[in-house]
């Protein structure tokens, strides 16, 4: 992970209706208008705070159909551990510097 996978992770967690988002998935699997409902969220509003939270890997949207044909958009949460300390924001800073060395910089063997 690096600085911007883990910005992402805490600004999708760092939020209280997306904490409330996966307070009620923590159960188990929604469709998206049960899951507004239970949170007295509009749709539009739920799809915004559900796709910061799938982006940051915390949540699953899936399309089913039902029984009756129509479409329903399910959202279940992914499996996660959120572990924050120095060792978490050091590596991703040195994940983001892994890709950026060229060649000159990189340390030469013995020649």
């Amino acid at each position: 992970m690096n600085s911007e996978e883990l910005l992402a992770l805490l600004s999708a967690v760092g939020h209280a209706q997306r904490l409330r988002v996966i307070g009620e998935l923590a159960d188990g699997r929604l469709y998206v208008s049960e899951l507004a409902r239970r949170l007295g969220m509009s749709r539009p509003l739920l799809y915004m705070h559900l796709d910061r939270l799938e982006k940051a890997g915390l949540v699953v949207g899936r399309l089913e159909l039902s029984e009756d044909g129509k479409a329903l958009k399910y959202f279940e949460l992914a499996p996660f551990e959120l572990k924050l300390n120095v060792t978490t924001v050091l590596a991703a800073l040195k994940e983001d510097t892994a890709g950026t060395e060229t060649a000159d910089e990189r340390p030469q063997g013995d020649a």
